[in-house]
């Protein structure tokens, strides 16, 4: 069913030289366009603005929109050949059934029959093992009205607690930490605040090929005479760019934290008046790292104790500083921690609150912020409301118009779920804009996992490594064909506009939701004739909420292009910058400093693995691949991943740029090309994680969680590196081709 992308070549002969270039009339030049849309890229949690050239009700190019606020025009490689997806031949187009008789492996089927049939398998399910037996899970690509959707349809529909998204694998230890301490979970400030930094402090973010615009602020910054100090096992591409790099082992991140936190309150680098007056637990804060001193953190992490005590220094006599963090300091067993030490950082030094002051993550995936503010989580309901607190309950079964009792409560997590299905206890499964085979840890174990389910339907717009997988496939629809909101790594809500329909019998998403639930006899609860019905529930559901976005309208989202959350009112401005005044938003107003020590990563290298190993992106792929590995531009770019070696370890090994080596951890093993390079820790590796079967690096990684947010440990495991021979010699077997079961184009 699945075939190979489309070459670059084929791609030019259907589309045109405008593919790749820009001729002299625009991207489009030679096309008589019909219209022309202006929406936000589907990539990353940035969300640039883009307007999409549209002819025959084909997207087939874009122009830069330079109005838009956080990237005036500004688009990276995935931005600007993202429309290319758009008619790709993958695209799937019919409800597919698995048919073991089928050459393909499925066979189409009619919507009613898929919907039926899906309906069916809940209730045999439920009825027989219990409502909890069926699961569901989601993605935060999805636009903020399927995200708060699907939290209704799972709770209400469903009637299950298990319900959980792909944002576990992202950003949850940034929600628990900034929750904690802030009471809070955004960004503290807009981007617009990076240039008005003297310092600019990234760690575990590798800004330039995850969040290219973000790179044009620190830019502004030193250009206004900022120092930069990045923290990363590799020499990212921003880094090398530094005026001081810390290259720290994987894993150690709060011991380097805790030692810069050592560091002012030794030399009293502290802002004594914000700590008194809108802060509480310093004490204990700087007990906890008494002994975390800067030749104690060297031994540990392997940066000298003078680059720390130099990082520390500058953060704490600079007047302004912002402090960038993302997943390299999250995908950890204590990512939470590691978060948490960030926060101690700024709240130590005052640097919260005011322009150019303040500590954020960077959101990874599309609608990383909103996606995880509406209730899809375990936990959550609408506005970041606890599923927990009896107040909360009360409030949305009074929006849903339900009894409190109808909604279940907590569930498990993503990763706890495929282990339930492991050992028998769920039976059923829905997922959307989710591809757990390329995604979570230990890929082995997730296919197992899902070969167990009874039933499984996926609904996606291209048959992904997990699809494959499926008894049922419902063809959904792509960012551009669906009406909605997203918000944007700076806490911006912005309008998602449709530029074209579905193609064949593919639908909205939020459409196959409704017409599943009314089949399941709750149709009363999903009412909806289009998704702006769906935005203005969200409004009343988050009303109150940490994340209130009730005084948010699609009127003003436009009008204003953008408006940050919380808003309280229709009249209210939004709030770009939070914590202004000093106020927080815990119980008693304080910012909550948390007492951190360093504690090693679940595994560790020993004589049989000697090797750390890291993972992460590169700027021409998303996520798991599911649409950049089918854009030929962006395959070209970085076509298969490579295991990055210091060439003093390749010396060691006998391995030479391009030779094909052989990953081994103790969940499994993977070959590829090496790329001898200087630019990562002689102790370490890294290989990025956009590819499937074979080559998923996800092979290889440890499914030991974050005790508090339940995130996997994807940055750090101990793994052995094995030469096997130069690169002429390599296989297909080797170098997978990337289609068929389990490794789809």
């Amino acid at each position: 069913m699945a075939r190979p992308p489309l070459t670059e070549e084929e791609l030019v002969a259907r589309y045109g030289p405008h593919l790749n270039e820009a001729p002299p009339g625009g991207w489009d030049a030679g096309l008589d366009t019909d219209r022309e849309v202006k929406t936000h890229c589907c990539f990353c949690g940035q969300q640039c603005g883009i307007v999409l050239k549209v002819k025959d009700d084909e997207v087939v190019g874009f122009e830069p929109w330079y109005d838009f606020p956080f990237n005036e025009g500004k688009l990276c490689p995935k931005g600007v050949k993202r429309y290319l997806q758009n008619a790709h031949p993958d695209r799937l187009l019919d409800p597919l059934e698995r048919d073991a008789a089928h050459p393909d492996g499925f066979r189409k089927v009619s919507c009613d029959h898929a919907l039926d049939r899906t309906a069916a398998e809940v209730r045999r399910v439920q009825e027989r093992y219990g409502p909890d037996a069926f699961a569901m899970l989601s993605g935060v690509s999805l636009d903020n009205e399927k995200s708060y959707l699907v939290g209704k349809f799972a709770r209400l529909g469903l009637g299950t607690a298990n319900l959980d998204y792909n944002g576990r694998l992202c950003m949850v230890s940034a929600g628990a930490a900034n929750k904690k301490a802030l009471g809070i979970d955004r960004a503290s400030n807009p981007w617009s605040d990076i240039p008005l930094a003297e310092v600019v402090f990234i760690i575990g973010a590798n800004v330039a090929e995850c969040a290219p615009i973000t790179t044009s602020y620190v830019w502004r910054a030193r250009d206004n005479g900022a120092k930069l100090i990045v923290a990363d096992p590799r020499v990212t591409p921003l880094a090398r760019t530094a005026d001081l790099f810390l290259g720290l082992r994987p894993g150690t991140d709060s011991a380097l934290l805790g030692a810069m936190l050592h560091v002012l309150v030794e030399r009293d680098l502290l802002d004594h008046g914000f700590i008194e007056a809108h802060t509480a637990g310093f004490e204990a804060a700087a007990e906890a790292v008494r002994d975390h001193t800067p030749r104690w953190a060297e031994q540990v992490t392997g940066v000298p104790a003078a680059r720390i005590e130099q990082a520390a220094e500058w953060w704490g006599t600079s007047r302004t500083g912002m402090l960038l963090h993302a997943r390299g300091i999250e995908h950890h067993t204590k990512g939470v921690e590691n978060v948490l030490a960030c926060i101690n950082l700024g709240l130590a030094t005052g640097k919260y609150g005011k322009p150019g002051c303040g500590v954020s993550t960077i959101t990874g995936q599309g609608n990383g912020q909103g996606g995880r503010e509406h209730g899809h989580k375990c936990d959550q309901l609408p506005g970041n409301r606890s599923i927990e607190v009896p107040e909360h309950r009360e409030y949305i079964a009074s929006v849903w118009g339900c009894e409190v009792d109808e909604i279940p409560g907590k569930g498990i997590t993503a990763e706890e779920i495929v282990e339930s299905i492991h050992e028998g206890e769920i039976k059923g499964l829905l997922s959307i804009c989710f591809n757990p085979v390329v995604s979570l840890p230990d890929t082995a174990f997730t296919k197992e996992a899902l070969d167990k389910l009874e039933f499984y339907a996926v609904i996606d717009f291209f048959l992904s490594e997990t699809a494959f997988h499926a008894d049922l496939v419902l063809p959904g629809c792509l960012h551009e064909e669906d009406e909605g909101t997203s918000t944007t790594v700076e806490g911006r809500v912005v309008k998602l506009n449709p530029s074209k329909a579905p193609p064949g019998n593919a639908r909205l998403d939020w459409e196959i939701l409704c017409d599943l639930a009314r089949r399941l006899g709750k149709g009363h609860y999903f009412p909806y004739a289009n998704a702006g019905q769906i935005f203005d529930e969200l409004r009343v559901a988050s009303k109150g909420g940490s994340a209130d976005y009730y005084g948010i309208t699609w009127e003003r989202v436009e009008r204003e292009l953008g408006v940050f959350w919380p808003c309280p009112t229709e009249g209210h401005p939004g709030t770009p910058r939070l914590f202004e005044g000093g106020k927080f938003y815990t119980e008693d107003g304080r910012g909550h400093f948390q007492p951190v020590r360093y504690r090693p990563p679940a595994e560790v290298v020993d004589d049989e693995y000697p090797v750390w190993l890291t993972t992460g992106r590169v700027v021409s792929q998303y996520l798991s691949g599911t649409q950049t590995r089918r854009i030929a531009p962006l395959v070209a770019q970085y076509p298969e991943p490579l295991c990055e070696v210091h060439p003093r370890l390749a010396d060691q090994l006998g391995v030479g740029d391009g030779d094909v080596v052989r990953v081994s951890s103790r969940r499994g093993s993977m070959t590829l090309s090496a790329k001898v390079t200087s630019t990562i820790r002689p102790d370490t590796v890294f290989i990025p994680y956009h590819w499937a079967g074979p080559r998923a690096a996800n092979q290889l990684t440890n499914r030991a969680l974050d005790p508090v947010s339940k995130i996997p440990e994807y940055k750090v495991c101990a793994v052995r590196v094995e030469r096997v021979g130069p690169a002429a010699r390599a296989t297909v077997d080797q170098r997978d081709l990337g289609v068929g079961e389990g490794g789809g184009p």
